[in-house]
């Protein structure tokens, strides 16, 4: 059994859920309204890794608001109905819950849609904050939103608090907030970035992690 946190932030969307065709249908929106070409699911999971106040304006350039106002109206339109939590997700946060594990999330998912996919799954409750893109000064990788995730939890980053994601920006988030980085997932990340960012664990899936955290 691994080394038992006292607090775990996870990241959202590839390490607790997929909403990836509904992200995907709302990218396509606005690239589209731009005569931009579409992207495939893969590209987006690939590009969308940091929050749209950082990626947009190198796509879209000075009307990136414009386009972002097209993505949340095609996005509320369908995120809760293509959501669906991956394979073990709930398994393991009931389990952390069951052993007073305070947890959070991190995500650069807007924090409105964030909290609004949190609910409908029922999941809130498993959580001290739900810290989205724009709900800090900074979006991950920068530490800010975790700082505001563990605010009032009375847990402060360091050896006893896991930071939780499938990408290279959760891993950088992770060492810049001084939390433990934690990959889970299969997600291809080059060998020289995963030597500057070591993850201290790498689960396959949410089950392989509480496996590991409860045998």
């Amino acid at each position: 059994m691994v080394e038992q946190p006292r607090a775990i932030l996870f990241d959202w969307d590839s390490t607790l859920v997929d909403n990836w065709p509904g992200v995907t249908t709302a990218m396509n929106a606005a690239l589209g309204a731009f005569d931009l070409p579409h992207w495939s699911e893969q590209e987006m999971r690939l590009r969308a890794k940091r929050s749209m106040r950082d990626n947009f304006p190198t796509i879209f350039g000075e009307r990136w608001e414009e386009a972002r106002d097209i993505f949340y109206t095609a996005f509320e339109e369908r995120h809760l109905s293509a959501l669906h939590a991956l394979a073990g997700a709930e398994e393991l946060l009931s389990s952390l819950r069951e052993r007073s594990v305070l947890m959070g999330v991190v995500s650069n998912k807007n924090g409105n849609f964030l909290r609004a996919e949190a609910e409908t799954l029922g999941w809130t409750g498993f959580f001290h904050r739900i810290v989205g893109a724009t709900d800090a000064e900074k979006d991950k990788p920068a530490r800010e939103p975790v700082d505001l995730a563990l605010s009032e939890s009375g847990h402060a980053p360091g050896n006893e608090v896991w930071f939780v994601g499938d990408s290279l920006v959760d891993l950088q988030c992770g060492v810049a907030s001084g939390c433990v980085p934690v990959l889970i997932g299969d997600e291809p990340i080059a060998a020289a970035d995963l030597e500057k960012w070591t993850p201290r664990h790498h689960f396959t899936d949410c089950d392989a992690m509480r496996r590991a955290l409860t045998d």
